[in-house]
């Protein structure tokens, strides 16, 4: 490898893109076309580092798989990056073998780096973590141990495992400083700000404030009946109750929860959960109906008593009944809980991470691009969808991902 080509390495490690182009913006060789690729993603063109990568995997020899490969995992980290979930994971493990196979313990560690983000990016957190500790990350230099905590953290929030996420980002910022790349260490402080903003609100006895992630945790561990508005779960003292698939129970315990210890009418539960506007027979029958299956759903860990006006919400053990509740209501809250990343996504990755149909995220983009909660850039197969910023984030316990007891 020539001096140039050493130099131009040398300054990508470091995090001076320009620097790296200087030496190699006017070789079009195998090598130079790579690290132009990886100093063009560096510096935010995604499009034109995909294009000078592909171009250096085919410029590189059939002797060369070293190379390949590690074009390869450089492709794969910038459709990580581009949210191109599409891109084939098969290749990037095909590439990390050989990577692995060849000697080169350092890259072969990075794609399966790689390959855990994108797991945790679309919620396959049990998969993650096993990787994860399979994973050794003793041969990653400064740059890339970073990246592996800042996975560990983004794992540990999910399960809402604070003090797991707060040991990783302490890592990950030790790993940062000895980098020495001011982007790098920006990024572990961003990802430090979701344990110390709001991440949901809590409602009990007529009154509501924020949670931050640490306080959800303790009242999900709490003796309280926690109704959780974010994912459709009833927590109570370990056990979970989920109502995800059951739309109509979840709105009667959200209403009887909010009014506790009070008791809620009927037209207002009828209205809550039928959203009819007026109560007539059938729908009294019908509300009688659903009582009894969230009794039924609930029996472990609360009761459902008829009071004279309708119906009262109460803990089997002692305690309280509080609602967790998102920061911001709305119909497609998971959407704009990707979005809050900052990152700029297709419809087709959102419904690979939500796990949905392509359809049904169309509709909602449309829906929240006519509120002005979203915006749009390209066209085609190009559009993208970015969230403007907004007062209050999206709550972190929307996204992808197990419950947390799982």
């Amino acid at each position: 490898m020539d001096s140039l080509i050493t130099a131009a390495a040398r300054a990508l490690a470091m995090g001076d893109a320009l620097g790296a182009l200087k030496r190699v913006a006017l070789r079009d060789d195998a090598p130079a076309l790579a690290l132009r690729g990886i100093a063009m993603a560096q510096l935010g063109d995604l499009v034109r580092a995909k294009a000078l990568l592909k171009s250096a995997a085919r410029a590189f020899g059939p002797r060369e798989a070293v190379a390949r490969a590690r074009c390869v995992v450089a492709e794969a980290e910038i459709a990580l990056a581009s949210r191109d979930l599409i891109w084939p994971p098969k290749a990037l493990e095909a590439a990390r073998m050989v990577l692995e196979a060849h000697g080169d313990r350092v890259n072969a560690a990075h794609a399966g780096n790689v390959a855990i983000r994108r797991l945790v990016l679309i919620g396959r957190l049990d998969e993650a973590e096993r990787a994860l500790a399979a994973l050794d990350p003793t041969p990653l230099p400064p740059a890339l141990r970073t990246a592996h905590e800042l996975v560990a953290s983004g794992i540990a929030v999910r399960r809402l495992q604070t003090q797991a996420a707060r040991a990783a980002l302490d890592r990950a910022r030790l790993a940062a400083r000895a980098a020495n790349i001011p982007a790098l260490t920006a990024e572990v402080e961003a990802a430090a700000l979701v344990l110390d903003t709001p991440a949901a609100r809590l409602m009990s006895r007529g009154w509501e404030r924020p949670l931050l992630l640490g306080e959800v945790e303790a009242l999900l561990g709490s003796d309280a009946l926690v109704i959780d508005a974010c994912r459709h779960v009833v927590w109570n003292a370990g056990t979970a109750v989920s109502l995800a698939t059951r739309p109509v129970l979840f709105a009667l315990a959200r209403s009887l929860a909010e009014a506790w210890p009070g008791d809620v009418a009927r037209g207002t539960l009828i209205g809550r959960a039928f959203r009819g506007k007026y109560a007539d027979e059938s729908h009294r029958a019908r509300l009688r109906v659903e009582i009894g299956r969230l009794r039924a759903e609930l029996r472990g860990v609360a009761e459902v008593s008829a009071t004279k006006r309708g119906f009262a919400l109460s803990p089997r053990a002692a305690g309280d009944i509080a609602v967790l509740a998102p920061l911001l209501e709305g119909q497609h809250g998971a959407v704009l809980a990707l979005l809050a990343d900052g990152e700029a996504w297709s419809s087709s990755a959102l419904a690979i991470a939500l796990a949905t149909s392509p359809r049904t995220v169309q509709r909602a983009l449309d829906s929240l691009a006519g509120d002005g909660k979203v915006q749009s850039l390209g066209r085609g197969r190009a559009r993208r969808w970015m969230s403007p910023p907004l007062s209050a984030f999206p709550t972190i316990l929307l996204l992808p991902g197990p419950l947390p007891s799982d």
